[in-house]
């Protein structure tokens, strides 16, 4: 497809594989929407950013669509609207309304921000158009674009890997029985009143954290995922044991996984899967040399292609069943919440991290940082964590419904112990 053909009202998508059981839990909490910000060295210039905007317009008609609902499943139907940028002066992540696309740009002084529905992409379909937005906006600021810069260019032709349905693309059909997962400790901590979702920042310098990582043999992903199990460990420490016994004795973090480092694809839907290490407090107190260990053993093997492929298979192979077709799409969305509600009770924390963003150096001293936010978590799940790193600063990003930020203290108090210094701030809307 080329931008001139992006007004053809006849463009419609299924719904990819991850993208489905959205729909049916969609609320105005529960709003599956996530976040991307950019904070730049200067305050955003109004017209230079509505040129880059409109130079933008129809670079990316896989997203300018609306939620629809078939007989059977939803759909995304093209709705050739102007992209339209908002002020920045609400909570991160609402939900979008039934006649709106399901992305938002925004902009607040310095920061410039997209929000994406997740059932148009993951985090990082939403950072490729944040990207191509950004750059565009650098040109007509007369900043010079490095030729090598990896980025969807704002003029050229959309092709059609960028809008396929990766999961179904990498389907292989396969017959092993899937691993029965119980359900795991859930934050004890009583919800805050509405609205509830609010984000706490931890700023860490890359440098100390890569060596502890590398004291410890990991990644900066597996050390940070230990920590977490650490911190949910200290939470359940210090529950009566009363508490202890009515709570489930597993604690499990659920860590994405961008398929497109397994898999070759270019897609900018949704194709992310994940993984989720574990620990058991019933076999006593681990020390962190255990967790991290026990992380280190449990992403390898779960990040495993075949594992993958055999994941990929029973999700999309579920879908493609004749019973599952032939469900009215009401029953099907009934069906679907259940299904969610049964999958979020068995993990204890989320901890999703985009990786270290390098642009370049000519572009890189215009930013300040990136900022990503997960969508809010749900009522059993309470809090996550999202992360991303630029320069030698790492972003975390708490997102949290409840009264207490006894977890985040835990996470963070330990950091510190460790002798990585840590600046907390909370994120000002």
């Amino acid at each position: 497809m080329s931008t001139n053909e992006n007004t053809d009202s006849d463009f419609w998508l299924r719904l990819d594989n991850a993208a489905k059981i959205y729909p049916a839990i969609i609320s105005r909490e529960l709003t599956s929407v996530l976040r991307i910000s950019v904070e730049l060295t200067e305050r955003i210039k109004a017209r230079q950013f509505s040129d880059a905007i409109t130079a933008i317009q129809n670079r990316f008609p896989y997203y300018k669509v609306k939620l629809k609902a078939g007989f059977f499943w939803y759909f995304l139907d093209y709705e050739n609207l102007p992209l339209q940028v908002k002020a920045d002066s609400d909570i991160p992540c609402r939900a979008f309304g039934k006649d709106e696309i399901m992305f938002r740009v925004l902009v607040k002084g310095n920061r410039l921000s997209v929000e994406f529905s997740h059932v148009l992409t993951d985090g990082t379909g939403a950072f490729e158009f944040l990207k191509t937005l950004l750059l565009c906006y650098f040109e007509k600021c007369g900043f010079e674009i490095p030729a090598d810069v990896d980025v969807l260019k704002a003029t050229g032709n959309v092709a059609e890997e960028e809008y396929e349905d990766a999961f179904n693309k990498h389907f292989t059909r396969i017959t092993a029985p899937g691993i029965k997962v119980p359900a795991a400790f859930q934050l004890p901590f009583a919800l805050k009143p509405k609205p509830r979702f609010s984000i706490l920042l931890g700023i860490l310098p890359i440098r100390e954290i890569v060596e502890k990582a590398k004291e410890h043999e990991v990644s900066i992903t597996e050390y940070l995922i230990a920590v977490y199990l650490y911190a949910l460990q200290e939470v359940f420490d210090k529950l009566s044991e009363k508490a202890k016994k009515l709570n489930r004795k597993k604690a499990r973090i659920e860590v994405p996984v961008n398929l497109r480092k397994i898999f070759p694809s270019h897609t900018m839907r949704n194709f992310s899967l994940y993984v989720m290490p574990e620990i058991d407090f019933r076999l006593g107190k681990y020390s962190f040399g255990e967790l991290v260990k026990v992380v280190y053993h449990q992403m390898r093997m779960e990040t495993d292609k075949k594992l993958i492929n055999k994941i990929i298979s029973k999700n999309v192979g579920s879908e493609r069943t004749l019973v599952i077709k032939s469900i009215p799409l009401v029953l099907k969305s009934l069906l679907l919440s259940k299904v969610y509600q049964h999958g979020v009770r068995k993990y204890s924390g989320v901890l999703t991290n985009m990786g270290k963003i390098d642009l370049s150096p000519e572009l890189n001293k215009h930013i300040k940082r990136f900022i990503f936010i997960p969508p809010p978590p749900n009522r059993d799940l309470k809090v996550n964590c999202g992360m991303v790193g630029f320069n030698n600063q790492l972003v975390l990003s708490f997102g949290n419904i409840t009264k207490s930020r006894e977890l985040e203290r835990t996470f963070f108090t330990f950091l510190v112990q460790q002798g990585i210094p840590v600046k907390i701030e909370i994120l000002k809307t």
